[in-house]
């Protein structure tokens, strides 16, 4: 019997890779790969994977957003979530959004399918260090409204395209970017966005 596999990859051929890589097991079998994050509940209610591969890079906050829907409302698909960044506060999102497995991407390839057999077996996979680093690690100060502008700010925006995309205005915006760099206790945008970076925040 095979376990059934979500697979979430917004670049093409690392999607193509990863599916290739758990598909060369007879007992794993991936029966939907997506690009966007806002396919992956839909697509999960559609197919009923076991087990979600998500891939938090690039889109992080919006990946655990999709882990705590697809918790809700498909409880028996568990979650694994792939990600470079080995920071403790990135792993107690994911906690938080009841992400069931947490495997960094330079950990050696034929660790992936042994994480979706744990996961498929009911068990959890995490890293034990890493996991009492998270629940001894500092939360972010920032609000999600400032944690969405300093996002969209080291993505390239500027204050205008910023106000524009959250209907704010360019004071406000401006408002919160000096926040931010308050809170961080940066000494600028960039190295609040450094910050941010460092510790998982703005994943």
């Amino acid at each position: 019997m095979h376990t059934r596999i979500l697979l979430a990859e917004e670049v093409h051929m690392v999607r193509g890779a990863l599916t290739a890589l758990l598909e060369r097991e007879a007992d794993l079998l991936v029966v939907a790969s997506v690009s966007s994050v806002n396919d992956i509940v839909p697509t999960a209610l559609q197919t009923r994977p076991d087990v979600a591969v998500l891939d938090i890079d690039g889109s992080g906050p919006d990946v655990l957003t999709a882990v705590a829907e697809l918790h809700q409302e498909l409880p028996g698909c568990r979650t694994l979530i792939l990600s470079s960044c080995g920071r403790p506060n990135l792993l107690r999102r994911a906690l938080a959004a009841h992400a069931r497995g947490f495997l960094l991407k330079d950990d050696p390839p034929d660790r992936l399918a042994e994480a979706v057999r744990t996961l498929a077996a009911g068990q959890n996979l995490f890293d034990p260090v890493l996991l009492m680093e998270a629940w001894n690690s500092q939360e972010s100060p920032l609000s999600a409204r400032e944690t969405e502008v300093l996002r969209q700010a080291a993505r390239g925006a500027d204050v205008a395209e910023i106000a524009e995309s959250l209907c704010l205005s360019e004071g406000t915006v401006r408002n919160y970017l000096t926040s931010v760099v308050s809170k961080l206790g940066a000494r600028n945008r960039i190295d609040a966005v450094r910050i941010a970076y460092d510790e998982c925040w703005l994943p």
